[in-house]
Formats: structure tokens, C-alpha cells, sequence
């Protein structure tokens, strides 16, 4: 136990393993970047989309999973991956 005699705070992790596999494959579908993988976005284009809003939807939470990678600095991590999605 804790302070208080409250059990800790568990949290679960940001991101899991099989979200990450699957983002690292996904690909923008609409505009100007059509059919680039997410992750490979410029960094501008993804900021404008925090800034006016998401889309709904799973394409809504992959950019937002890959703001939070790039303001972060972490797309270093999925350089193993792009290579199995180019």
C-alpha cells in the first residue's frame, strides 16, 4: 500500500505494441499527401491538423498518435519499420 493506505495508480502505457505496428503501416488517404505512410508526414502538416481538429475516426487517432511522436522526437523509433511499409 501506499499513502493513505490507497493501492498505486496503474496506468496503461500510452501506446500499445500492436497500435504501433499498425500506425507504422498506415498511410494518409485523402490530399495532397495521399498514400504517405503517417508517420512520414511533415511535421507542419500534422501540426495544422492539432491545431483545426483531428478527423473522427481511426485516421483521427493515428495523426494525433503521430503528433505526439513528432513533437516528442520519437520517429526515430519506427525507422526499423518504414522499411517493411515503403
Amino acid at each position: 500500500m501506499t499513502i493513505n493506505n490507497m493501492p498505486p495508480v496503474i496506468e496503461p502505457p500510452l501506446f500499445d505494441q500492436q497500435l504501433l505496428l499498425k500506425l507504422a503501416g498506415y498511410r494518409m488517404p485523402f490530399g495532397k499527401y495521399a498514400h504517405r505512410l503517417l508517420i512520414d508526414l511533415p511535421e507542419p502538416y500534422v501540426m495544422w491538423f492539432a491545431r483545426q481538429g483531428f478527423p473522427n475516426g481511426e485516421l483521427g487517432r493515428m495523426l494525433a498518435m503521430v503528433h505526439e511522436i513528432k513533437i516528442n522526437g520519437l520517429e526515430y523509433l519506427f525507422a526499423p519499420l518504414r522499411e517493411k511499409h515503403k
